[in-house]
């Protein structure tokens, strides 16, 4: 079982991708937003795994990446961004900010989970 942020602005997708995950045995922490995100993290508490969309409101998931860095979170966890976008300079800026992840909406709920699964397996090497 791994313990999970997850943010998400879409109260319908955090929803499905909070269901799917937990079907899957893990705990998962939600926000709406990357301000709240920043404060749940900034609440001191870890996480095996990260989740953030790309577009949020006040922070979006790459700033939140970037703050995440720099706060002197032992051991930065890994993180998965999802977004809607699909374009190319998308996904080069994504894999530049030193995300571990991406994954393009829509996905299944299959495909997410297998996601997080191989990303939370590589941690564990």
């Amino acid at each position: 079982m791994a313990n999970i942020l997850l943010a998400e602005d879409e109260s319908v997708l955090r929803m499905l991708i909070t269901d799917t995950l937990e079907d899957e045995g893990h705990q998962i922490v939600e926000a709406s937003s990357g301000k709240e995100a920043m404060d749940i993290l900034m609440a001191g508490n870890t996480y095996d795994l990260v989740i953030l969309d790309y577009m949020m409101p006040v922070y979006t998931g790459l700033e939140v990446l970037t703050k995440m860095k720099t706060m002197g979170l032992k051991p930065v966890p890994p993180v998965l961004i999802l977004t809607a976008k699909s374009q190319q300079s998308v996904r080069e800026e994504v894999v530049a900010s030193g995300a571990s992840g991406f994954m393009s909406k829509p996905f299944s709920p299959m495909e997410l989970a297998g996601k997080v699964e191989a990303m939370l397996n590589e941690v564990e090497k």
